[in-house]
């Protein structure tokens, strides 16, 4: 591969283009070897990969929640619904919210679980006790990495929503501590559980699209009237990352499948990413068009593209557009678009067209064939009273946690997964700040990425009785 501009494995957010952030990218040798995932052993004496390393095995696992605005309190019915999962702790900085949450599982007949607040640290009084096996984290993104090392560090497995963090030297620093701590830390990507992901994933692994060769996805959703919005995101937190960074902050929901077809670390890698961002004009339009005079966003200025779009290629040399856009009108997509020498799929609509099945260039229904190779997850799961959010997604996604814990299995995604997913978020800055030009992507496997293995494309297991 040719010669690529080198940066440092940290990156600053929170203005740091504004304040020359260029200048604060290295092009050192020693550099080129950090981003690059060059960095061997010796750097990490006495660690060992959590690579094939299964759970140890729980009667019931026992869940503690780190966060109860939207995201934690839509998840909290699925955790303790799940057989053989119990909530026995919930945190949020607002009391009254972990006392909601204790409420409302109480009301649906469950046991009370302990409750912690009032406390921007209440989460550390949490992590001390000892009958919680998995953290869930569903908090803003800036918390997602201290409260993820934190939990691992307390000898506890952890599931984090998205990002698991948003700064290179942080996701470094999570497989480091995971392989330290020996407990696992995933990302909860709900996505990768949805039903047309899963039938797209075998289809790739059977051949139906011949040899892939490139896909698309991302996460488009116009999200305008719940930035704006005074409730909904608590402190206008997600709304306020715009005024902090160019960057795509959120496109895993749509590349993470894809990297799954292409057998992403298992197999073959991220290898290089270059990234555009459109003009940042959405958000200041809709606040003069709908938002009061005097009301707290007038005081922001949003510096983040409307459309950034990564272009990430592999060391296979397949390739992938990935997406963020929360700030234009338009319909909700993850793209979820998959190519080969034989065919493609698309989502949002659901299509698809294969040789020799399809001729005439038309798009052909796509039903047919996910009823044809529908995961094992769903066959088992689709009359669950339980299923639910998101099209039935996180009740999946929530079920194969719990499962594969109870079973002693090893996670379908890992830590470096995990790292790997998120990290178009700090290079897409690194990339951006250099004009778009193309930043090499660490092997957060340490040279493990071609060494086939499972995934998300599993074998068919039942829950521990």
């Amino acid at each position: 591969m040719a010669d690529l501009p080198s940066v440092s494995r940290r990156t600053l957010f929170g203005g740091a283009l504004a304040a020359g952030a260029l200048a604060a990218i290295p092009t050192t040798a020693s550099a080129a070897e950090e981003i690059t995932g060059a960095d061997s052993a010796p750097r990490r004496p006495g660690q060992r990969s959590m690579i094939g390393v299964p759970f140890e095995r729980h009667q019931t696992v026992r869940i503690g929640m780190i966060g109860l605005g939207n995201r934690g309190m839509s998840m909290i019915g699925g955790w303790s619904a799940v057989p053989g999962a119990a909530v026995t702790a919930v945190c949020d900085i607002r009391a009254e919210r972990a006392k909601a949450a204790a409420d409302k599982l109480a009301a649906d007949g469950r046991a009370r679980p302990a409750e912690y607040g009032g406390s921007a640290d209440a989460f550390k009084k949490m992590l001390a006790r000892d009958d919680i096996d998995l953290v869930y984290i569903a908090t803003p993104w800036e918390f997602h990495y201290p409260q993820g090392k934190a939990a691992l560090l307390s000898g506890k497995h952890v599931g984090v929503e998205l990002p698991i963090a948003t700064e290179l030297d942080q996701l470094w620093d999570l497989v480091n501590t995971s392989e330290q701590t020996r407990k696992h830390l995933f990302l909860a990507e709900n996505c990768s559980y949805g039903r047309n992901e899963l039938a797209i994933l075998k289809m790739a692994h059977e051949g139906v699209f011949g040899e892939i060769t490139n896909g698309h996805g991302g996460y488009l959703h116009d999200l305008r009237e719940l930035l704006f919005s005074d409730t909904y995101y608590t402190d206008a937190w997600r709304r306020k990352w715009h005024t902090r960074s160019t960057a795509s902050f959120y496109p895993m929901h749509g590349l993470a499948p894809i990297a799954a077809c292409m057998d992403v670390n298992r197999g073959d890698r991220f290898a290089t990413l270059r990234a555009t961002a459109t003009e940042p004009k959405g958000l200041a339009d809709y606040r003069k068009r709908h938002m009061p005079p005097g009301h707290p966003s007038w005081k922001e200025t949003y510096i983040n593209g409307d459309l950034v779009t990564c272009l990430i290629e592999t060391e296979q040399g397949r390739i992938i557009r990935a997406e963020h856009d929360v700030s234009s009108p338009r319909p909700y997509s993850r793209i979820n678009s998959l190519a080969g020498s034989r065919g493609i799929v698309e989502d949002y609509p659901e299509r698809i067209y294969v040789e020799p099945d399809h001729t005439g260039h038309a798009w052909k229904d796509f039903k047919p064939y996910r009823e044809r190779h529908d995961h094992w997850l769903w066959k088992k799961l689709k009359d669950d009273p339980n299923l639910g959010g998101h099209g039935g997604m996180d009740y999946v996604l929530q079920w194969r946690i719990v499962q594969q814990m109870r079973s002693g299995l090893v996670p379908d995604i890992d830590v470096y997964d995990s790292a790997a997913w998120c990290s178009p978020v700090p290079l897409s800055v690194v990339s951006l700040a250099r004009g778009g030009k193309p930043v090499a992507m660490p092997d957060f496997t340490r040279g493990a990425w071609s060494k086939p293995r499972s995934g998300l494309d599993s074998q068919p297991s039942d829950m521990p009785g």
